[in-house]
């Protein structure tokens, strides 16, 4: 415990420190909280510094490797016991002998130096007046807590309500008995889908109040983890994490290692934090606290010794979290035959507010002067096929590619992964929205609706005699020029046959106005069914897993 007003200290002595004074152990580590070497040596020499729980009233005491050190001024006995204060407790479990709580992130366990809120420990004893120091025996500050949930993580916590379960419990505990698996939600999504992590913890060799891997001196430390979903676009996954050891944050220090740290958590992914919140959309208000819920937790009764087990939903937070994180824009990618509408079904659509993207304006910007594909092009045939102005001469450039299906092809693989990467950023700038809209010619062909550019692909359907008669002399298109473009597409009946919704475009401008309002009514309510289906998978993930954790720790 660290604090800078009238408290004990508590380290545990590293690999590093073994043969260290002790005057000049506590000189050096509470050098950054005010108290001078005076102040330690005077502590020292007062029996007011402990080694293993034994006063050690000399400074040139030498350290011996994990010791556990504690130093400071002993409180008054009117603070000797925890307060009894009425707040909120979610209780899953209770008999005379123990109690099971579903802590809520923001509440500490326990009192401690420097914590000027309620804590888990206030609450309990107003509601279990027999945990008091009095009645039970236990600690006056911490009655009946055998292990500890960090201040804004939640979870399940089991507790005594007197000393010899207490002793029971502390002694399960130490010796490994108890099985504790977390839910945690972490950045990105880690390479391994499961792993171990056998990494020891200590504290951080320059920021005292934060833990580390450490090479040396470390105590060990070992956890499971399993990724049990990803978000699109890899931004954040949902993760298990059974631990067997109960380091301070172990969960948080081990993800962090492993290059995945906790979403809310500013201490051990500060990067990552400052990152997040940056984001210009709704998730950047998702994720208050380090996302980290202690789910499932099995234990033999104190008493009984019968094997108890409880598991607790996620709180809102992150159920809201997992489920913005899936909330993204369904992706509708529009293709058809050259002709056969789709422009006209991309204006009809902006013309009803909706988000869209046009690939052949995006390549049109791309050809202009000191755009990426001209400035590509320009470097890979010269001045062949651009302007004086630098911008590209799509005739010449066009008529060369009909001449020449090498080039084409060369031209379609520099341009197209161009058009991918403003497709992508168009889709990702408008995530909060319902449905969004992609407009690309050859997006069958590129294999996207196979490698999760779009969600949905919807394709204009055209009667023959109108996209090769009225529709190609409106856009001005030769029937040899038409055909060139066919070419390079797959048929009209393969193309509707990998669509999952088709705009019939065979009657009037009104009629496909039409048509386009009833493609927007069934993408959303697409949207609207998808998120459904997360949500039932949801809600159905929590007993899958309490059952699954349950019967690993049987076999374990």
């Amino acid at each position: 415990m660290d604090n800078k007003n009238t408290g004990r200290w508590e380290r545990t002595v590293s690999a590093q420190d073994i043969g260290t004074r002790l005057d000049k152990f506590w000189a050096r580590e509470l050098a950054e909280t005010g108290v001078s070497r005076g102040k330690v040596k005077s502590w020292i020499e007062s029996g007011l510094a402990t080694v293993n729980g034994e006063v050690v009233d000399k400074g040139k005491y030498k350290l011996v490797g994990f010791d556990t050190l504690e130093i400071g001024e002993l409180q008054s006995s009117g603070e000797d016991t925890a307060e009894a204060i009425p707040g909120d407790l979610k209780i899953v479990y209770e008999d005379d002998n123990i109690v099971v709580v579903d802590k809520a992130a923001g509440v500490t366990t326990h009192p401690a130096p420097g914590e000027p809120d309620a804590t888990l420990v206030n609450y309990l004893l107003h509601r279990y007046p027999d945990m008091a120091s009095a009645e039970s025996g236990m600690d006056g500050q911490r009655p009946g807590i055998v292990h500890r949930l960090d201040k804004d993580t939640s979870g399940l916590i089991v507790v005594a309500r007197n000393e010899a379960g207490r002793l029971r419990l502390s002694a399960d505990f130490a010796e490994r008995s108890v099985d504790k698996v977390y839910l945690a939600v972490v950045h990105g999504r880690p390479k391994k889908a499961e792993g171990v992590i056998d990494a020891p913890i200590g504290r951080h060799p320059t920021r005292k109040t934060r833990m580390a891997v450490v090479e040396k001196g470390g105590r060990e430390a070992r956890s499971d983890y399993r990724v049990l979903w990803t978000g699109p676009r890899g931004l954040a996954s949902l993760v298990a994490v059974r631990i067997h050891t109960g380091r301070t944050h172990q969960i948080r220090v081990h993800m962090a290692h492993i290059g995945h740290p906790l979403v809310g958590d500013a201490t051990y992914g500060s990067q990552e934090d400052a990152v997040w919140k940056r984001r210009d959309d709704k998730l950047a208000q998702l994720g208050p606290r380090q996302m980290l819920h202690a789910f499932h937790i099995s234990f033999a009764h104190p008493q009984t010794k019968e094997r108890m087990t409880f598991w607790e939903t996620p709180p809102e937070d992150i159920l809201s979290l997992l489920q913005g994180l899936y909330r993204e824009c369904l992706r509708v990618g529009i293709v058809g035959m050259p002709g056969s509408g789709k422009s006209t079904v991309v204006n009809s659509l902006r013309k009803q507010a909706h988000p869209t993207f046009s690939a052949d304006e995006s390549v049109a910007k791309l050809y202009e002067a000191g755009g990426d594909g001209a400035d590509m092009i320009a470097q890979r045939f010269g001045n062949q096929f651009s302007h004086e102005d630098g911008s590209v001469d799509k005739a010449k450039l066009f008529s060369a590619m009909c001449d020449s299906e090498d080039l084409r092809r060369e031209v379609m693989d520099m341009v197209h992964p161009m058009v991918r990467h403003e497709c992508e950023l168009f889709f990702r700038s408008h995530r909060d929205t319902s449905v969004a809209y992609a407009e690309v010619p050859l997006l069958l062909e590129g294999g996207w609706h196979k490698t999760g550019q779009v969600d949905v692909v919807a394709g204009v359907r055209c009667p023959e005699e109108m996209r090769t008669g009225d529709l190609r002399r409106q856009r001005g298109l030769s029937s040899e020029m038409l055909a060139v473009f066919d070419s390079w597409q797959w048929p009209e009946q393969d193309k509707l046959a990998a669509c999952d919704m088709v705009v019939d475009n065979s009657g009037s401008l009104e009629d496909l106005e039409q048509e386009t309002s009833r493609l927007h009514e069934r993408a959303t309510a697409r949207f609207t069914e998808r998120n459904a289906e997360f949500a039932k998978w949801l809600d159905e993930l929590w007993p899958r897993l309490a059952q699954e954790f349950a019967e690993e720790g049987d076999k374990a």
